[in-house]
């Protein structure tokens, strides 16, 4: 503007202050408006709590004041003020503003045995007794205790962590750094060269000023310097609304040429704990009692799979009743390590284990038909159990951790947005792996590993494409770090994931998966799109203006393109879940 007033050119000094001050006050808006999708997370939970002291009323207090093992009361429909379990009281939770749940979570209290040991890990308390500061409440009222203070709980983590993600570059922001270290070096060597051509040719100093001050004007790669920061910031801000937590433009550019995904099994892929999956009696008849008899002497024991007979199998046991009589208790319970049990029920001994346990015992041996179906569920990988009382054979019970729900239609949905390849990683016998692969329609099951087995296969899949490793516990992390991207699961409830990996998925929800992929894909599409169009307006630019065109409208042109490239980017914050 100046040099343009220097030469008596008043009125182009003016267009270049008014379209540079117009362009820069609209980026500034468009840029703003990216990073208050950011900040609105850190305005969802509450300045002020209801404190339950004592045995007085409630009072309010900053959020600041509270200290963990104070019990916050949370009346329905507010929003909860700090992270913490469930007391006393249930209600339903809205999520989604933490984990990008749709549906609300239930929330039961916390047993009062459990409560101290909860209160100093809060992992410990299962996830129906978890609530996060900024989730909303249903229609019951809760009485929380505090687990974290304000400055540490998960959504304030979360909104730290997605501030520093705008510090770690992705590589077209790197190229573009590379890029104009030899760009504008460049540039003010062409303006000497134009100024020099001029005063060798008798152009009127004026003129030749002019001309070389335009090319500067249109060599300024605004457009391009803005171009991947403002789409990174908008597609980060839209996945952490969306309860998925990007740790900047690095994993985020990755994530979106990936073609390889390694999901670990237990957990991940898969609900992290047996279920009841089958009830085989020796006759249809006699399923009701094949049910009843395994209850009541696994209710006795502590192992996760008696446990499970017992959490699943009373849940079917109303269906099939035909009395109203009271249901028989089992009594001197027995436990044969790695082999069964053995139990009392209404006088008769009651033997329950493994096929190899089973032909140990005395008396009628396991019936032909029985033995071959118990065989072909331990081939699918279920764990088998066979039921006997007294003399009589009554049935078999198969038992495995049943894949999530979602799982099948979420590596669909990852082959339909461009993932080539699938692996299962799992330190389960490999017949068990395989069952739960192809019930989910993964593309290779490795079985049997250890930790550092997931390492080594993770290695081997790196040298043949871009992977990402899926995990949700520690035991995961040295073959998620050995990953190009290292995701975690269920990283709500969990520091250490928060901090350690590329991408938390806030939930345990695997359709959080093809949102963030697609959305990344998206994001690595925009990006290219603005690099494109930012160094072609600059290379239509600089000879234009060389040629003759003047300040006004290379600046209109400059400047509309720094728009089209921030609107461009502002696209990701619609982008649909």
């Amino acid at each position: 503007m100046l040099g343009a007033a220097a030469i008596g050119r008043w009125e182009e000094g003016a267009v270049l202050l008014v379209l540079f001050s117009l362009g820069h006050a609209l980026e500034g808006y468009a840029m703003g408006r990216a990073r208050r999708s950011i900040e609105a997370l850190g305005e969802l939970a509450p300045r002020t709590a209801l404190v339950r002291r004592g045995a007085g009323a409630p009072v309010e207090a900053p959020v600041e004041e509270l200290a963990v093992g104070d019990t916050v009361v949370v009346r329905p429909h507010t929003r909860v003020p700090a992270d913490g379990i469930v007391a006393a009281g249930t209600s339903s939770v809205d999520q989604s503003p933490i984990t990008g749940e749709s549906v609300p979570a239930d929330k039961i209290p916390v047993a009062a045995a459990d409560r101290a040991a909860a209160l100093a890990a809060p992992g410990a308390a299962g996830p129906q007794s978890r609530v996060y500061a900024g989730t909303v409440n249903g229609s019951g009222a809760l009485d929380i205790a505090v687990t974290r203070l304000a400055g540490e709980n998960t959504l304030a983590r979360v909104v730290q962590l997605v501030r520093d993600a705008e510090e770690r570059t992705s590589p077209t922001q790197r190229f573009t750094e590379r890029f104009t270290k030899f760009f504008v070096p460049g540039v003010l060597v062409l303006v000497a060269v134009l100024l020099a051509v001029g005063a060798l040719t008798g152009e009127p100093f004026a003129d030749t000023f002019y001309r070389a001050m335009a090319v500067l004007v249109a060599a300024s790669p605004c457009a391009l310097a803005i171009a991947t920061p403002a789409a990174v910031l908008s597609a980060v801000g839209r996945a952490a609304r969306g309860g998925v937590l990007v740790k900047g433009g690095a994993p985020l550019a990755e994530f979106g040429r990936l073609r390889t995904i390694a999901f670990d099994k237990t957990g991940t892929l898969t609900e992290g704990r047996p279920r009841l999956t089958e009830i085989e009696p020796v006759h249809a008849a006699g399923r009701e009692e094949l049910l009843s008899t395994a209850v009541a002497a696994q209710r006795l024991g502590d192992h996760p799979l008696a446990q499970a007979v017992v959490r699943d199998g009373a849940g079917l046991l109303p269906l099939t009743a035909t009395s109203g009589a009271a249901p028989s208790e089992a009594a001197n319970l027995r436990a044969l390590v790695g082999l069964g049990i053995v139990a009392e029920l209404d006088g008769e001994s009651v033997h329950i284990g493994s096929l190899a346990y089973a032909d140990t015992l005395a008396g009628p041996p396991v019936p032909a038909r029985l033995r071959d179906r118990t065989e072909e569920l331990a081939r699918t990988g279920r764990t088998t159990m066979l039921v006997r009382r007294g003399d009589r054979w009554l049935g078999t019970l198969g038992l495995m951790d049943a894949p999530r729900p979602e799982a099948a239609a979420a590596v669909a949905a990852l082959r339909g947005l461009g993932v080539q390849r699938t692996v299962m990683l799992s330190g389960d016998d490999q017949r068990v792996a395989d069952a739960v692969g192809r019930a989910i329609g993964m593309d290779e099951v490795r079985g049997g590993l250890l930790p550092e087995g997931k390492v080594t296969e993770v290695t081997r899949l790196r040298r043949t494409a871009r992977t990402a490793m899926i995990g949700d516990g520690v035991n995961d992390a040295p073959a998620m770090a050995g990953a190009t991207v290292g995701v975690a699961m269920g990283a709500a409830g969990s520091a250490v994931a928060l901090e350690t990996a590329d991408i938390a998925l806030m939930s345990d929800d695997l359709r959080r998966l093809p949102f963030i992929t697609g959305l990344s894909r998206r994001a690595s599409r925009i990006i290219r799109q603005n690099l494109w169009l930012s160094l072609g307006i600059v290379a239509v630019l600089v000879p234009a203006t060389a040629l003759g065109l003047g300040i006004g409208p290379a600046v209109l042109v400059h400047e509309g393109s720094t728009l089209v490239v921030v609107a461009n980017a502002l696209r990701l914050l619609r982008y649909a879940d």
